[in-house]
């Protein structure tokens, strides 16, 4: 095998950084349950958190927002979306981050799962990539060629998306599923002729000069990402409670992230083996872009759409009424879901 000259030893990305996956499908995760971690906070209370290398607990301990904690929060890691929302389904976590697909395949199996709380970013790391030397200059031109994309993935609601807006169907392209790593040996080999991915693959290839966008998900996807909560807990009053604390926390470290996007970068980098000047693009990029926002009828509106999607693809089994997996309470004062993201300028 020679794939591994093909790839440069700075393009690999951790299995870990599947957090950002946002996968439909439980093949990114190994188990149910999540590796452990650790405990932090005190009380008699403990909320159970699942959490994705260089997630929430990361982020929360590096805006100090763990500091002062009066329940504890008990940390499980899990690979990516889907099995975290099978331990969340199985009431062995309360509460957790996934993207904007996995809900939707957990809803489509009926999971028993509450969206909670919401965040928009840009989608400027929602990317068709091509090679530098390709020939491809527009998202028509992908008719009859070859791309690559993670079934059941953001990437793969924005490859048909973004079809349909260039006036193509699904069917005109030659699609093969692959999971990131094979999808970027097979994009640096020249094995296909694109890859529909998300950050921090495609600032990893910018970077590294190996491809190009050919085009993004701005204005065909929707940059959601969501806090998925147990029922049950949510019947708990003192858990509920927790929740909502614990949500304001996100809230507040998120605001940091944007003010610190330096800093941010180099416990990002840390925390998943990204390089640090990756790491800081995906932050600019789309990371650090994240604004807190409602669960509103667009966040539904938008999410049926996805699951309605999968469902005439035949990778959902059964129409699902998404408004039925979501849960307002905590949506307080928060802007709408429609809210401009954060953007960090060209010269920070």
């Amino acid at each position: 095998m020679r794939r591994p000259h093909l790839v440069p030893a700075a393009l690999l990305v951790p299995l870990a950084l599947l957090l950002a996956a946002c996968s439909g499908t439980s093949s990114a995760g190994t188990s149910v349950g999540g590796s452990g971690g650790g405990t932090d906070g005190k009380g008699s209370l403990t909320l159970n958190v699942g959490d994705q290398k260089g997630g929430s607990e990361a982020v929360l301990r590096a805006a100090g927002e763990l500091d002062d904690l009066n329940y504890k929060i008990r940390w499980s890691t899990f690979t990516s979306g889907p099995p975290l929302l099978e331990a969340v389904n199985a009431k062995a976590v309360d509460v957790g981050a996934v993207g904007n697909t996995p809900p939707v395949f957990a809803a489509g199996a009926d999971s028993k799962i509450s969206v909670v709380a919401a965040s928009h970013g840009t989608a400027d790391g929602e990317t068709i990539l091509v090679p530098n030397g390709s020939s491809l200059k527009k998202t028509e031109d992908l008719k009859g060629r070859s791309v690559a994309v993670a079934q059941g993935s953001s990437a793969h609601f924005q490859l048909i998306a973004s079809l349909k807006e260039a006036g193509l169907d699904f069917k005109d392209v030659k699609v093969t599923y692959l999971q990131p790593a094979d999808a970027l040996a097979a994009f640096t080999g020249g094995k296909v002729d694109a890859w529909a991915v998300w950050d921090p693959y495609t600032s990893q290839v910018l970077r590294a000069k190996k491809g190009r966008v050919l085009t993004d998900g701005n204005g065909v996807v929707n940059g959601l990402s969501f806090q998925v909560a147990a029922p049950a807990a949510l019947k708990d009053k003192k858990k509920s409670a927790a929740i909502d604390d614990y949500l304001k926390r996100l809230r507040r470290a998120q605001d940091w992230v944007y003010k610190h996007p330096e800093a941010w970068a180099k416990v990002w980098a840390k925390d998943t083996g990204l390089p640090y000047e990756v790491a800081l693009d995906a932050v600019k990029r789309t990371n650090g872009t994240r604004v807190p926002v409602a669960v509103d009828k667009n966040v539904i509106t938008s999410e049926q759409q996805i699951a309605d999607t999968f469902t005439d693809l035949k990778l959902i089994p059964r129409r699902v009424d998404f408004g039925d997996y979501v849960d307002t309470r905590f949506n307080a004062d928060l802007p709408p879901s429609t809210t401009k993201p954060r953007s960090y300028s060209k010269e920070s």
